[in-house]
Parts: structure tokens; sequence; C-alpha cells
């Protein structure tokens, strides 16, 4: 019954604008969404007011009929959900993966395994396999300049933990592809997505490879002196968190997209609204420079030196601060200078952040925007307060994991907040 009346009720308003508009029926209004809007005023762009209720009977279940038969917009791309999760399962297995890495770094274990193979190392299994593999391990620098003391127990404590980490790297490889394999088959990516999945995979790659590039720096022989520290690249390190917050990021704001579509608001946005837009994406340029400038001072153990805070000792400025010549190598290669800059970072990020804070009460935004505004600050004091915390005790594992923790989940209210500011527009007065 109801699909009969949609048809009488659809030729009936496509006769009666031609009749009484004179105009051609407009091709978009069998192509516009109408979910959610009377078809009274849909009509109303070219039937007269006065002809209306003459030819839309009152009942709702009856328009709705028509609302739906004349609605020919395309669904809803499938599966925006799944997709939406999964997104939001590949950040959290690189926020996991960026966390071991620094715990890694704490325990000094990322140079335990002086071998990579792309598709998994079998770990030891019998007491023979461990006493080979420690064995292979005392050829390298590290054992020799620096722990030759060690233990066989000692050994596969450290070598669990890189084990781990590299095993967790290939556990994000796989839980990547196979659900994007499944995905595309089934016409769950457009254009667009199809575009991001083949980057994401291109950087998952590129971040498998770095991590290797990285640990092989500290494998090699320009550590000769006993007064040499045997550790990775601090520039390796650095591009290697690099890699993963870039794909954390992009992972992120992908699942925002497919969970939390943000419209452009029909809100009058003011130039203050605007100018928070441009200071939440610096905000969060800043948070991603200062957690890199924090690889640079975990690749140093920057941190174990001046742990005293805000003078470095009984100066503002130490006077090391420039002692490696030439004076550039300072700022990447000098553990003060890499402090230095790492706390410059963190405090100009702090007010940066609390002054878009501030600048965020005096604007009208969507309340979501004032909550992710509100997140971003909290979450900057609590990030700067742990960072002082880790260098006053002088760096214990527990406190300095909780501040890389701290930086991912600070960026992340960035991104946020920023998906959130999206759209804004001025509108028209």
């Amino acid at each position: 019954m109801y699909f009969t009346s949609a048809l009488v009720s659809r030729s009936l308003i496509k006769n009666a604008g031609i009749i009484f508009s004179k105009q051609p029926v407009p091709k978009n209004l069998y192509a516009t969404r109408l979910f959610g809007t009377s078809l009274q005023k849909q009509a109303e762009a070219f039937i007269p007011k006065q002809r209306i209720k003459s030819l839309l009977p009152t009942n709702n279940s009856f328009r709705q009929a028509v609302t739906r038969f004349c609605s020919k917009a395309a669904e809803p791309a499938k599966g925006q959900k799944a997709v939406g999760w999964w997104l939001v399962g590949c950040s959290g297995m690189v926020f996991v993966a960026v966390v071991l890495g620094g715990v890694t770094r704490l325990t000094e274990s990322g140079l335990s395994m002086s071998h990579w193979k792309l598709l998994g190392e079998k770990p030891p299994t019998t007491k023979e396999d461990w006493i080979r593999e420690f064995e292979y391990y005392k050829q390298f620098p590290e054992f020799k300049l620096k722990n030759a003391e060690m233990t066989l127990e000692e050994f596969k404590f450290i070598f669990w933990m890189e084990y781990g980490h590299r095993m967790w790297g290939r556990c994000i490889g796989a839980f990547y592809a196979i659900p994007a394999a499944y995905f595309w088959s089934r016409g769950y990516f457009n254009k667009s997505m199809k575009i991001k999945v083949g980057i994401f995979g291109t950087l998952i790659g590129l971040q498998g490879l770095m991590g290797w590039y990285m640990v092989k720096s500290g494998l090699e022989d320009r550590f000769q002196d006993p007064n040499d520290v045997p550790r990775v690249s601090q520039y390796r390190l650095a591009a290697h968190l690099s890699f993963a917050l870039g794909l954390y990021i992009l992972f992120l704001m992908s699942a925002f997209d497919h969970l939390m579509p943000t419209k452009q608001h029909a809100i009058e946005i003011t130039q203050k609204a605007l100018k928070l837009r441009k200071y939440a994406h610096i905000s969060k340029g800043m948070i991603f420079l200062t957690a890199i400038s924090g690889a640079f001072v975990a690749g140093l153990d920057a941190g174990l030196v001046y742990n005293s805070f805000p003078m470095f000792a009984d100066r503002w400025i130490p006077s090391d601060l420039w002692a490696i010549s030439p004076a550039i190598k300072n700022v990447t290669e000098n553990p003060t200078t890499v402090q230095f800059n790492h706390r410059i970072l963190g405090t100009s990020t702090l007010a940066l952040i609390s002054g878009m804070w501030m600048l965020s009460r005096k604007c009208k935004l969507p309340p979501r925007a004032h909550t992710a505004a509100t997140a971003v600050v909290i979450m900057g004091w609590m990030q700067v307060v742990l960072g002082i915390s880790t260098l006053l005790t002088y760096v214990p594992t527990h406190l300095a994991a909780s501040h890389q923790s701290g930086s991912l989940i600070l960026l992340s209210m960035a991104v946020w907040l920023t998906h959130e500011l999206k759209y804004l527009k001025k509108l028209p007065k």
C-alpha cells in the first residue's frame, strides 16, 4: 500500500511542480538525502506554498514512505564503523609499540639481538641455544666495553625485552594487512581511503627497516676506546620515533574521520575561533617536535645530567652549553644542550597550550571542541609535571616510561582538537 501511494505521490508532486511553478523539476530533488527534514520544506523549492497542503496528506508514516522512495542518494559507505574501529586498533598497536620501544631503550636492551630477520627470529628454547645466543652477543662492542660482567640470566632479560618489541612490530603488520585486504575486497574503501591504506602500509614497512638500521648503528666497530659508550645513533633513534609518531597520527586522524565525522558547524564563527584553530595546529606541531627532542635526550642519556629544576645546578644557563666544536654539533650531540633544548621546548609548548585554552574559553565552539581544548591543557600540565619528576629522581624506568606515554596521550588530545576544529568556517552575515 505504501509503495503504491508513494508512486502516486511522486508523480503528483512532479506534475504539480511543472503546472504551478512553470519550472523544470530540480534534478537534485530525488538525489538529496531527505532524512531528518520534512518533505514539505523540500517541496517548497518548486511548489507554491498555497498548493502544498492540498498536495500532501498529513499522515506522518505516509510522508516517511514518500521520503524513502524519493531519496535516491547513496547509502553511507559500507562498514565505516568497522573500518574506524580497525584504525583505532592500529593506532593503539602503534601506541604500545612506542611505549615498548621506550622501555627497551631505558633498560638498555636494544642491542641484545644482534641479527635481524624479516619474518621474525625463533627465540632460544634450550640451554644450549641460550649459550649460543649469548656467545654471539659477546662479539659486539656493548658486551666488550660495558657488559663484560653480565651473566646469562641478565642477558635473558634484555633479550626478551628486545624480542618482545620486535615481535610486537610484526604483529602490527599482520593486524594492519589482513583486515585491510578484507575491507578492500569488500569495497569498504573509497578512492581517498585506498590512497591512505597504501601510505599506511608503506610507513609500517619503512618503520621496520628504520628500526633495524637504528640497531645496526650500535653494533658497528666505531666503538673502540674503553671510554666509549656503545649505543644506537641518536639521529636514527629520532628518525625511528618520527616514523612511529607520524604513523600514529595518521591512523588516529583517519579513525576520527570514520567514527566522529565533523560537519561544518552552522554557528557564527569569529576571528578568535579561526585564530584558535591556527594555534591548535601550531600546538600539535610543537608537541610533536618536543617528543622528537625527547628521542635525542634518550639517545644520549641526557636526562642523567643536571638533575635539578628550574636551574642547571646553580646556573640558569649551563656553562658547557657550547662545549663541542663546531658549535652546531652541540644541538644534537652535547647532552647538556640536548636537555636544555628539551626543557625550553617543553615549557614553550605548555605556555602555548595554556594560552590556546584561555582563548578557547572566549570562543563560541561546538561542545566537543571545548572538551578537547580542556583535555589538551590538563594533559599538558600533567606531562610537564611528569617530566620534572623524572629529571629530579634520576630517570627511573617507570617514571620515564610514563613521561613518554604522556607525550603520546597529549599528542592524541591535540589531534582530537584539530579534528573538532577541522571544518570551522566564517559564515556570511
